[in-house]
């Protein structure tokens, strides 16, 4: 995944990056070129380090309606001749997200885009979910020939058809095209839904892996082999040995452990971690001093999946060291540990901040325990990580921690989340900002109304505005 660049954060540009409340309520406060020059950089270059945990689509659309903000930036983007050259989604795919916002909205110029994009831009496949979600079917019976022109009619291109209708996240169009009389159309699409379909089967008909009577040294074989490929097979050939794996094949198995081929050590690792055997704790520590960064990422990640005492008992032991171990098992003591427990967590939240900043991976579940914890001198660095982190995800995270740890959350932060890109942390703000200040109601009642808001959000909403709630 590329790397964004995240401005600052006590910038308009770096708020509305981040996704933060705050980012909408400084861009309506600033001049409007201003605000729409941040936004379109925003929606033109994604910031998001992760797409798939991140929401930003929502947030900017609305941020669009508000400014009544124009498409054309993001037309000479899509058109640009770029397009051709860079097909990754990364590069369209927040501008075809927040236009199909803006067309559920109502606004007839995202719509034409969508439609224009879909049948001539290279993220056309983006394009055409959006208008599944949004679109008439008149609109989208339109693109049929030019969507199907993609394909040309030959082996090669009727099997690539045949593959993009049988993996298409939204199947409606395909099923408004394959009613169509036309041979060169409803034909078309017919066959080839019935050719991902048998694909479909023949894949099912001829699975790979593990077949009922393997053996031990079987399993071990297909992880070792499976690594060998660039597959890592661990925790697949692990749930096969508990399948196959009986009491007398242990000592096999804490051998293969100690002292396997890399795919093998990790499998056994892993099965040894899922087991709770008493000797597995031992070896995850042997495996973290040897020469393989495999094994030790492998020997890291199992004791991680462990649940039990003696597993928290010895990341007490373990939280000290200053290596990937120490560093699981405080993680391990956030998620499963107990009060006694807090001086650890805090000690690794405030290391992790310090030596890797506010956005390493290592705080998701940090964070987590300090709010489950209830550490309250953790405050001051959740309320760091909060206005910090580029990762939207995190800064929810971040925010319940704080929820849960600052009493002054409710009147702070709480207000500003309201106007988030996360809805789950629109839905905490709404169960916890402080209704005294005037935006909270307007927005609270906003939020009611608005038809693209997320139900769980709307429902927290009601809890506050019902006829049986408190008044705002």
């Amino acid at each position: 995944m590329f790397d964004p660049f995240i401005a600052p954060s006590g910038t308009l540009l770096g708020l509305l990056q981040r996704g933060r409340g705050d980012g909408t309520l400084h861009a309506l406060a600033a001049p409007r070129s201003e605000a729409l020059a941040a936004l379109n950089h925003c929606v033109l270059s994604d910031p998001r380090h992760d797409w798939q945990v991140e929401n930003r689509s929502l947030y900017y659309a609305r941020l669009y309606l508000d400014l009544d903000g124009g498409t054309e930036e993001i037309e000479r983007h899509l058109w640009d001749p770029e397009d051709h050259l860079d097909t990754d989604d990364s590069r369209t795919g927040l501008a075809l997200a927040v236009l199909g916002h803006l067309a559920s909205y109502g606004r007839d110029d995202a719509l034409v885009l969508l439609r224009r994009y879909a049948a001539t831009g290279a993220n056309w496949a983006w394009a055409l979910d959006e208008l599944a979600l949004r679109d008439d079917d008149t609109g989208l019976r339109s693109l049929a020939e030019a969507v199907l022109a993609r394909f040309p009619a030959t082996p090669e291109g009727t099997a690539e058809l045949a593959a993009t209708v049988r993996d298409a996240f939204e199947p409606r169009p395909w099923r408004l095209w394959a009613d169509d009389p036309r041979e060169t159309v409803g034909a078309r699409v017919r066959s080839a839904t019935e050719q991902g379909s048998f694909d479909r089967w023949q894949r099912q008909m001829r699975p790979g892996g593990p077949r009922p009577g393997w053996s031990v040294q079987a399993v071990f074989d297909w992880a070792q082999e499976g690594l060998e490929r660039g597959s890592a097979l661990h925790v697949p050939a692990a749930r096969c040995l508990s399948a196959v794996a009986g009491t007398e094949d242990r000592p096999l198995i804490v051998e293969a452990a100690r002292s396997g081929p890399e795919g093998v050590r990790c499998a056994a690792l892993h099965y040894l971690a899922e087991a709770r055997d008493p000797a597995v704790l031992d070896l995850v520590e042997q495996a973290v001093a040897g020469p393989s960064r495999t094994v030790a990422e492998a020997a890291v990640a199992a004791f991680e999946r462990m649940c039990g005492e003696e597993a928290v008992g010895r990341a007490r032991r373990w939280a000290h060291r200053p290596d990937a171990l120490g560093a699981s098992a405080a993680g391990v003591l956030a998620c499963r540990g107990a009060s006694q427990d807090a001086p650890l967590v805090l000690a690794a939240l405030r290391e992790a901040v310090r030596g890797e900043g506010p956005d390493t991976p290592q705080l998701w579940t940090l964070v987590d325990g300090t709010g489950r914890l209830g550490i309250a001198c953790a405050a001051p660095v959740l309320r760091h990580v909060y206005r910090e982190t580029s990762s939207s995800h995190l800064r929810g995270r971040a925010a319940r921690a704080l929820a849960a740890t600052d009493p002054s959350f409710a009147s702070g932060f709480a207000v500003e989340c309201l106007w988030d890109c996360e809805e789950t942390t629109r839905e905490l703000a709404a169960n916890h900002a402080e209704t005294g200040d005037i935006r909270v109601a307007e927005r609270l009642r906003r939020l009611a109304a608005d038809p693209a808001e997320e139900a769980e959000v709307q429902t927290a909403v009601r809890s506050r505005i019902g006829p049986d709630a408190p008044a705002v």
